[in-house]
């Protein structure tokens, strides 16, 4: 029996919510997709404190549409419209103070236990390198790789909300720090330690400093790859990690209009100046295929990634549709990496070509 969506909606409407209403009549269904005997949708919550008492409703609208005529999986995410409330203050919080001038060394180091560092960057902001980072530390962890991601994007740290962890790092005595795991990836943000809402006003030496602070007394563990979230552009955050740190190479990340190119090809020559190999290119917002009548569009065009790593000889890592699924599991803390379906598939071929080319 075919499946179709008009039928999986016809099911929700008989989902009721806690305090009236279906999740139809209440418009909470979003991004929903049928594909052969697969159905997936995101139900989205008017707030965080909503969607957390929904998961009982989560469940049960997954088994009612699970049990369908032809429906052989059905995939429910959960997401809330608006922003997570504020965490408040932590009496177990650490006595830590994070940025300050960065203490001298000797020479390009790394964290003690860490076999390979990549650094993911991008020349501008707003082409999707934090969404990269995040899904391809969860593609790796599911490949079976020990992961550690490190947002080092300083000024707008968007980790912990990708992720979805809001707790506060322990640091036993003032000095080393207690990262967190989700996903399976160990986890470290500069937005953790921060009050969120509040800037980071800081000049480059307290970034340096910060950054040192997250690579050496992080205690990151046995990892096989450290997988390192930079800010856009080619400013001191980069320039501080490919000098004082032992990088396996740069992963960079643009969208194939010539605009972004154009910032790209500068991070690039960058790492180049700064002797960090560039190990791929990763074209992403590639396409858009309409959910209703499945065509394919090329808004930011298609394919100059893929000509610029052949022009470079560095190796074309994959290309990204836009997608509001994977919008919607980054809203929700929970990366599309870890899902399953034809985002998680593409990422999961990113990795894999990492892995196999013994990058990660």
């Amino acid at each position: 029996m075919t499946v179709t969506a008009e039928a999986v909606r016809a099911t929700l409407y008989k989902v009721a919510l806690p305090d009236g209403g279906t999740l139809i009549s209440r418009d909470l269904i979003r991004a929903l997709q049928v594909e052969g005997g697969q159905v997936r949708f995101v139900i989205e919550a008017p707030d965080a404190d909503t969607a957390r008492r929904m998961e009982p409703v989560r469940a049960a609208a997954e088994q009612a549409v699970a049990a369908m005529p032809g429906v052989d999986k059905a995939s429910v995410a959960l997401t809330a419209h608006g922003p997570a409330p504020a965490p408040g203050p932590r009496k177990d919080a650490p006595s830590l103070k994070i940025g300050g001038h960065p203490t001298p060394q000797a020479g390009p180091t790394k964290p003690a236990g860490v076999d390979r560092i990549l650094a993911v960057g991008s020349g501008k902001g707003g082409v999707g390198k934090s969404t990269v980072s995040s899904n391809l530390a969860v593609a790796l962890a599911r490949q079976g790789r020990r992961v550690g991601l490190l947002d080092a994007d300083i000024y707008g740290p968007s980790q912990p909300r990708m992720m979805g962890v809001t707790k506060r790092p322990a640091s036993p005595d003032g000095k080393t720090i207690i990262p967190l795991h989700a996903h399976g990836v160990t986890l470290m943000s500069i937005g953790l330690m921060m009050e969120e809402g509040k800037a980071v006003v800081w000049r480059g030496p307290m970034l340096m400093g910060a950054l040192q602070q997250m690579l050496g007394q992080v205690q990151w563990g046995d990892l096989d790859v450290l997988i390192v979230d930079l800010p856009p552009g080619t400013g001191d955050v980069q320039l501080t990690l490919c000098q004082r740190t032992q990088l396996t190479g740069a992963i960079v990340v643009s969208t194939p209009q010539d605009v972004a190119l154009l910032d790209a090809r500068k991070a690039i020559d960058m790492f180049g100046t700064l002797k960090t190999p560039v190990l791929g290119l990763i074209e992403n917002m590639s396409t858009y295929i309409c959910p209703n009548c499945g065509h394919e569009a090329h808004l930011f065009g298609h394919g100059g990634v893929a000509a610029e790593a052949q022009k470079l000889d560095v190796p074309f890592l994959g290309a990204l549709p836009i997608d509001l699924d994977t919008r919607l599991s980054g809203d929700s803390g929970t990366p599309i990496a870890a899902q399953d379906g034809p985002m998680a598939e593409a990422y999961a071929q990113i990795a894999d070509r990492l892995v196999k080319g013994g990058m990660a």
